[in-house]
């Protein structure tokens, strides 16, 4: 399986402003010495040293991202802003059939679906998953006047199915094991389970831990031994401790669930809008740290725009 960050923020977009772009730049141009601009080399090897945070961007697009079956299915997990830049990639132009999971309706995890490409090519087949709810009206409702030009209806292919699912659903989807469990959230959200060839990939976003509790019934080790593990990671203790019941979790917290569950690889995911680079990349520092001092037997990422994964 391969997974594939197109979006990473939560609560809404957050593109580069200009003053963080010059922040950046003025940040680079401090660091730079004679010797680093002397010849190509030089300037090729000064910039391969930058930070991360310097050198790139986390990214500001909402929750997407793609999951790449080995038996070649397409799966896409939420709908947020970055779902325009999937549909606009080359790579992805050859895709006939794509199935959508939603882990809820909030805007942030549906915004994109307007903007995806794929969609209005008549011969495009999709398929669409969420929590047990009228999708298509859910869905419909955001491309309706005066909300949006074009409608769902009129403008879309016609070959979408819906997929109604119930917490605790498990179902084959070409020869992956999918399953779905209800998160604490407002409103509540799913997060998904996927298991191929004896890998495990979970989803699991916009899920505010409770000390060791994410859902109200028995987890059913949904999460445990998962190879890959993307969680809502979206504030500090401190933030978390003051923002309690807003549904989204801190990235201590977050380790500390993986690690009693013998989970390999967890990805801290939902940034907040109001986070910049330099913040994020702290934030994943800090979360790095506390691993090694508490001598948790697990790796910690930081999800990114771009970044690809193999499970």
């Amino acid at each position: 399986m391969q997974v594939i960050f197109w979006g990473v923020r939560g609560s809404l977009s957050a593109p580069l402003t200009a003053q963080q772009v010059q922040s950046k730049i003025a940040a680079i141009v401090q660091r730079i010495t004679p010797s680093d601009i002397a010849d190509a080399d030089a300037r090729q090897y000064f910039l391969s040293r930058l930070p991360d945070w310097l050198y790139g961007t986390v990214g500001g697009n909402t929750a997407c991202t793609q999951l790449i079956t080995d038996s070649g299915s397409h799966i896409i997990l939420d709908a947020g802003t970055g779902l325009r830049e999937l549909g606009m990639a080359p790579s992805m132009q050859s895709v006939s059939e794509w199935h959508l999971f939603l882990s809820h309706y909030h805007w942030d995890h549906i915004q994109g679906l307007p903007f995806f490409a794929p969609a209005y090519n008549p011969n495009t087949i999709i398929h669409i998953y969420g929590p047990q709810a009228d999708l298509h009206n859910i869905l419909s409702g955001q491309m309706s006047s005066p909300y949006f030009p074009v409608t769902f209806d009129g403008s879309f292919t016609k070959n979408i199915t819906f997929h109604p699912l119930n917490d605790g659903d498990t179902f084959e989807l070409r020869n992956v094991i999918v399953s779905c469990r209800k998160m604490f959230h407002p409103g509540g959200s799913f997060a998904y389970s996927f298991e191929e060839k004896n890998k495990k990939f979970v989803y699991a976003t916009d899920v505010e831990l409770k000390g060791d509790v994410c859902c109200t019934g028995d987890e059913n080790d949904f999460f445990t031994s998962a190879d890959m593990l993307i969680f809502d990671a979206q504030y500090t203790e401190l933030e978390a401790d003051q923002k309690r019941n807003w549904g989204h979790s801190a990235f201590g917290n977050v380790i500390d669930f993986a690690g009693r569950r013998g989970v390999k690889n967890v990805y801290l995911f939902h940034h907040d809008p109001a986070y910049n680079d330099k913040k994020l990349h702290a934030m994943f520092e800090a979360a790095r740290k506390y691993i090694i001092a508490s001598q948790k037997n697990i790796a910690v990422h930081l999800a990114a725009e771009g970044l690809m994964v193999t499970v």
